[in-house]
């Protein structure tokens, strides 16, 4: 019986010489764990903690290896130590710190990290060199007199929480209440000065924008003000660790509503600018621009996001940077099609609700997208032309013609008198000068030729209605203008015929039209023209 009382007590004292945890400087993972481990309550030995100070002996070294955890707990940042490597020639190639270095949290605190100093890690001379600073940041001067005040029964735990650390909660909390009221009227005011002093006007689309935008600024300078305060009620890390981490996913969240409000105020104040400019491109770029501005502030606020979980963006970044070749190269048309938006934006080639013609494309432009120009034609039918082929088109923008030119021949019956051929082309040009939506200093009527069944009078006249519908109002009234004069002067218009002549009888004579030439009616008739 001794001999197997023995045994056991052989047995579980060399287990526990195993698991006896000894001062190792070999690599950053075992330098780090020395220091944390040696400063816990049931291995709190401060002598072993401070070993990993470099440039510090005795209670000095102690005194920065404590202040350092505390630093960390005040912050909840609880060390991986999965993560930690335990390669003893680790050289940071972050970006943060060049050479053997190791940083804890390179985007919380990067100027907390190890060393490599002979054949040994420690803590950074830059790192001890801002103990007292950082630790003075975090923990105000009324810390300490904070616990001094504290009765012994305040220190019970509940959950790993104090009784006067519940109490500190709820007295944070009711400040942050007051700060949100307070701060809420002053934000909004100081954006409203901000906005008049930038655009000199507002309106209630941009007020409403600015009201949306003040509630999460608040909101951001509670929580600041939280993460000030929260360290001095010294808490647990495990317990600073969960608020902290959802402190900051609340700030990484409403940053990303600011800025999306934000993206809302320019943009409904270069929407306000668009709509007072004549160019319509500029309209349409609104939706475009609002649209690609959410979209890096969600990817920027994504990226931030994975920080907080201690996912390094950089590798996001290259994974996507490769994934984005690939997309690139299977989606060659959409980049192509990008690309042309980009370029009909800069050279702006037409207007939204111009009148173009693109190959065999003709009709008025309703928007310009991402991928492709919508284009409605004469007949309501709606083409959608890709835009990296639009941009290497031949544009014909009769949106941007100064007058609309029409032509046309007005065919005469071959028998017509040159009398009242005279006095017809006459007739049109004073109804052309006449005529309140054509040009009177420049058209052309004349007497231009011969054709298959008609003697052809060229009508080349310049409408100042740019609109297509408007135009076509415009020659209506014009064409009724002309039948009239023609009705009037009893001329006929042609239409394709063919005369034959016989001969053999010629005692009957062909069909002639009753024309009147007497010079006094067609003087009466001309001088009497007027639109109606």
């Amino acid at each position: 019986m001794k001999k197997i009382i023995l045994f056991f007590l052989l047995l579980t004292s060399s287990l526990v010489a195993q698991n006896e945890v000894k001062v190792d400087l070999s690599n950053p993972n075992s330098a780090i764990y020395t220091h944390l481990y040696f400063l816990q309550s049931d291995s709190y030995e401060p002598a072993k903690a401070a070993t990993t100070i470099y440039g510090f002996q005795g209670k000095e070294a102690e005194e920065v290896a404590i202040k350092l955890k505390k630093i960390l707990d005040g912050k909840g940042l609880k060390v991986d130590f999965s993560k930690v490597p335990t390669n003893k020639m680790y050289s940071d190639t972050t970006g943060y710190k060049i050479g053997n270095r190791y940083v804890l949290f390179p985007y919380q605190m990067p100027e907390i990290y190890v060393e490599r100093v002979g054949g040994n890690w420690y803590y950074s001379s830059e790192t001890t060199s801002q103990v007292n600073e950082l630790y003075e940041s975090i923990y105000p001067w009324h810390t300490e007199k904070l616990q001094q005040l504290i009765p012994a029964f305040g220190h019970k735990k509940i959950f790993k929480i104090e009784l006067w650390q519940y109490l500190g909660l709820v007295v944070l909390t009711i400040i942050s209440f007051f700060i949100f009221f307070i701060f809420k009227k002053i934000v909004y005011y100081i954006l409203r000065k901000i906005q008049l002093w930038v655009v000199h006007k507002s309106n209630e689309r941009i007020d409403t924008a600015l009201k949306k935008l003040t509630r999460p600024i608040v909101l951001l300078i509670v929580i600041w003000f939280l993460k000030t305060l929260l360290p001095s009620l010294l808490l647990d890390l495990d317990v600073n660790t969960i608020l902290f981490l959802v402190l900051n996913i609340m700030v990484t969240v409403f940053w990303i509503y600011v800025f999306l409000k934000l993206v809302q105020v320019v943009m409904s104040v270069y929407e306000e600018f668009a709509e007072s400019t004549h160019n319509k491109l500029d309209d349409q770029l609104v939706p475009i621009l609002h649209n690609f501005l959410t979209g890096i502030v969600i990817f920027v606020g994504f990226l931030k996001m994975l920080t907080l979980f201690g996912i390094k963006p950089v590798t996001v970044i290259a994974g996507a940077s490769i994934g984005g070749i690939a997309v690139a190269l299977a989606s060659q048309d959409t980049v192509k099609n990008l690309i042309g938006t980009v370029m009909i934006f800069i050279d702006k080639p037409f207007h939204i609700g111009d009148w173009i013609e693109a190959g065999e494309v003709i009709g008025t432009v309703e928007t310009v997208g991402f991928r492709s120009t919508t284009v409605r034609a004469a007949d309501t039918s709606v083409y959608q032309i890709p835009n990296s082929t639009l941009s290497e088109m031949v544009v014909n923008n009769k949106g941007l013609r100064a007058y609309r030119r029409y032509t046309t021949n007005l065919g005469l019956r071959y028998d017509t008198p040159p009398e009242l051929i005279d006095a017809f082309v006459n007739g049109v040009r004073k109804i052309i000068e006449l005529h309140p939506a054509t040009r009177d200093e420049a058209f052309n009527v004349e007497f231009s030729g011969f054709g298959d069944s008609s003697l052809l009078i060229l009508m080349n006249v310049y409408f100042t209605e740019l609109d297509w519908n408007k135009e076509q109002a415009s020659k209506h009234s014009l064409h009724i203008a002309i039948l009239k004069l023609a009705k009037e002067l009893g001329v006929d218009f042609a239409f394709p015929s063919t005369t034959v002549m016989i001969e053999q009888f010629p005692e009957k004579k062909g069909l002639e039209m009753p024309y009147s030439t007497d010079e006094n009616r067609i003087k009466e008739i001309i001088n009497n023209i007027n639109q109606k």
